[in-house]
């Protein structure tokens, strides 16, 4: 097959057969398939984790996505903190059994949590992606920093208290 011949060459490959597979052109898919966005967009008109919501259904809708989407993101850096805070309170013997316990639930919660929030951002919607940076940034804030109520005077408090006390907890 070499040449200028009229066949097919090695790569050719034959068109379809139509088993269902291709709409044919210019055909509009099915009403109950919806489009994804493979870029992001602006817009109130995004399906965000579950179908339809919060589709259509206005701008107040949208509004609860974002807030939603932004509270999931705090709520992970919440777990993320409290994992932690349960992690350096095990004694020098290791972690008890409930400690353990405790710990496996926050994880597992954390990670549901992030997974959602991930899964929302690939809505591929601005909105949902800046809802989610700025709640992971709050929740960082409130919750990992040290930035606290009491301000500077209760932070070295704090700090003056895990000085004084023993790698166990015990007085030095």
């Amino acid at each position: 097959m070499t040449g200028g011949g009229g066949g097919m060459g090695p790569m050719a490959m034959a068109p379809p057969h139509g088993g269902g597979h291709a709409p044919p052109a210019g055909a509009s898919p099915p009403p109950h398939m919806s489009m994804m966005h493979m870029t992001f967009f602006w817009g109130d008109r995004a399906v965000v984790l579950f179908p339809g919501w919060p589709g259509a259904r206005g701008g107040g809708a949208y509004a609860l996505c974002l807030l939603f989407v932004f509270a999931l993101a705090a709520l992970t850096e919440a777990l993320a903190a409290a994992s932690r805070c349960v992690a350096r309170r095990r004694g020098a013997g290791g972690v008890p059994a409930s400690s353990a316990a405790l710990l496996t639930a926050a994880h597992a919660a954390r990670m549901g949590t992030a997974y959602l929030v991930m899964l929302a951002v690939m809505s591929f919607n601005g909105g949902v992606l800046l809802a989610a940076v700025a709640g992971h940034a709050l929740g960082f804030l409130l919750a990992r920093s040290r930035v606290h109520p009491g301000g500077a005077a209760a932070d070295a408090s704090r700090d003056r208290r895990e000085l004084a006390a023993g790698p166990d907890g015990s007085k030095a």
